[in-house]
């Protein structure tokens, strides 16, 4: 079946938000678009970037859905048992945030995790500094949800919280969603409240990148794709940061906890992580940081953003961390089992 006009204007726009690292990486965000009493959105694991090379996008029915959500019906929580199979043909698994986009009314939602939101998103004090950011932003509605598991508890809350004409929500310790009755005035508001919400990065001291080649020789260790994400252990300020704790939901999914530190007397050959989720990037300060070979298909652009994040906040910022129990929610959770599977998968 030929996808509409609206589908592809999203595929579109999904491709141009998923390429920009400020605004999603990797697996992370949604979007939808509803049409026709169905609500089509990103599949479980796919890349927003590649929503214009592949069919990334498939149905659900959005009444029976809403319903299930309204009746506390678990079934919700995965929407598999509400896809439309004929229009499926790929058998695709439906985003775990999928209740999330049914619950707002409007006809396009687009969830990111960008950048400029998370710094302000991960501090203590976030919904009085967001909306500091937002007050006077023209056409914008917003509330602000402290940190909850992804999917159906958010999708609740959401629901709960969100009043009339409510186009703008931000999420505690985890990103953005902006809702609109097109898929151009979506992409529009996402641009002005990115740019509401910016701050600016602090520079941080090249890395030492034949240094790092040195100590990873030999190890299970190697350097990230991205050079951005060697900020990390340049910068003081923004290891200070990384190495306290995870800020967000899809860090310790590719990552694990926080971001570990080499000391003195240690290489990468004798490192080992005593933490709870084992940690896939290591800070050699002042010099840069290495990937885990075993790290998931992913892990470099969450290698940057927690530079892109950490460089964002500032260094006296009471933050708020995720805690063990929620990092162990996060990970022991099916659906991002799943999504772990497919990105192992595409690794291989």
């Amino acid at each position: 079946m030929a996808a509409s006009p609206a589908l592809q204007a999203l595929a579109a726009l999904s491709a141009h938000i998923g390429r920009d690292p400020l605004v999603t990486q990797a697996a992370g965000g949604n979007t939808s678009v509803k049409e026709g009493g169905r609500l089509w959105i990103k599949a479980s694991g796919t890349w927003l970037a590649e929503a214009d090379q592949r069919d990334i996008f498939l149905p659900v029915a959005l009444d029976p859905l809403r319903a299930a959500i309204e009746a506390g019906d678990e079934r919700a929580a995965k929407a598999t048992d509400f896809v439309i199979a004929e229009a499926n043909p790929l058998g695709l698994r439906p985003s775990v945030e999928t209740s999330v986009h049914a619950v707002f009314p409007q006809a396009v939602v687009l969830h990111v995790h960008c950048i400029e939101t998370v710094a302000l998103a991960a501090r203590a004090d976030a919904a009085a500094a967001i909306e500091a950011r937002l007050a006077g932003l023209g056409g914008v509605v917003s509330c602000h949800i402290p940190y909850l598991k992804p999917g159906l508890p958010l999708a609740r809350e959401i629901s709960a919280k969100a009043g009339p004409g409510t186009n703008v929500v931000t999420l505690g310790n985890h990103g953005l969603i902006v809702a609109a009755e097109t898929v151009d005035e979506a992409g529009a508001l996402l641009g002005r409240v990115s740019a509401a919400l910016a701050s600016p990065a602090r520079p941080a001291p090249p890395a030492d990148i034949g240094g790092l080649e040195r100590l990873a020789e030999g190890s299970d260790w190697r350097l990230p794709s991205d050079p951005v994400a060697h900020d990390t252990a340049t910068d003081p300020e923004r290891l200070g940061i990384a190495r306290r704790g995870t800020l967000y939901p899809d860090h310790v999914v590719f990552l694990g906890s926080a971001v570990a530190v080499l000391s003195g007397g240690e290489t990468p050959a004798t490192f080992v992580s005593d933490a709870t989720v084992p940690q896939m990037l290591l800070a050699v300060p002042g010099l840069g940081v290495l990937v885990h070979r075993a790290a998931l298909n992913g892990a470099d652009a969450l290698a940057r953003a927690i530079a892109d994040v950490a460089g964002r906040i500032d260094a006296v910022a009471e933050l708020r961390f995720l805690t063990a129990a929620e990092e162990s929610e996060l990970v022991n959770w099916d659906a991002e089992i799943y999504r772990r599977a497919l990105a192992k998968a595409a690794r291989a």
